[in-house]
């Protein structure tokens, strides 16, 4: 199957919820970045740094990893968008800096996943690792669709 034709599926695919493939993905990533908001909050909450949140435990543990789950599916169309039908581009900064943390931020994770698994690592690199990651899928959000939100439409 050509890729256009895979453009062209997913594109009749998103448009069947969303105006525009572009706002399919604007709305994914956003989603993405509110559970990436949830994810650093439980986060906070699991290393005793917040005390609003109910106790450390099986529930704020289980809020924490479907949250981060959901947020990964949510970024897989995004992913899907970016790489296959709009790839790399540098025409402005904006864009320019869009695609150079789009192409680590996969990287980020793979690394995440990984240190969350290691025992032997410091204490200090789990939470250093999702932060950065969350605040990579922040700059993501901030070049994409917040600008389409401020300079497009805020729509699906």
């Amino acid at each position: 199957m050509p890729l256009a034709d895979v453009s062209e599926a997913y594109t009749d695919l998103v448009t069947t919820v969303f105006s525009s493939a572009i706002a399919a993905k604007v709305w994914f990533a956003t989603a993405a970045f509110a559970l990436a908001f949830v994810q650093v909050t439980t986060a906070a909450r699991i290393y005793g740094r917040l005390r609003f949140l109910p106790e450390r435990g099986r529930a704020i543990a289980g809020v924490h990893r479907w949250s981060g789950r959901i947020a990964f599916l949510c970024t897989l169309p995004v992913f899907f968008h970016c790489v296959m039908i709009l790839g790399f581009q540098t025409p402005d900064a904006r864009v320019a800096l869009h695609s150079l943390f789009g192409t680590f931020f996969y990287g980020m994770f793979v690394a995440k996943v990984l240190i969350v698994r290691d025992r032997a690592l410091p204490a200090w690199a789990l939470p250093t690792a999702g932060l950065t990651l969350a605040s990579m899928l922040g700059v993501l959000w901030l070049t994409s669709s917040l600008w389409y939100f401020t300079n497009v439409r805020f729509g699906f």
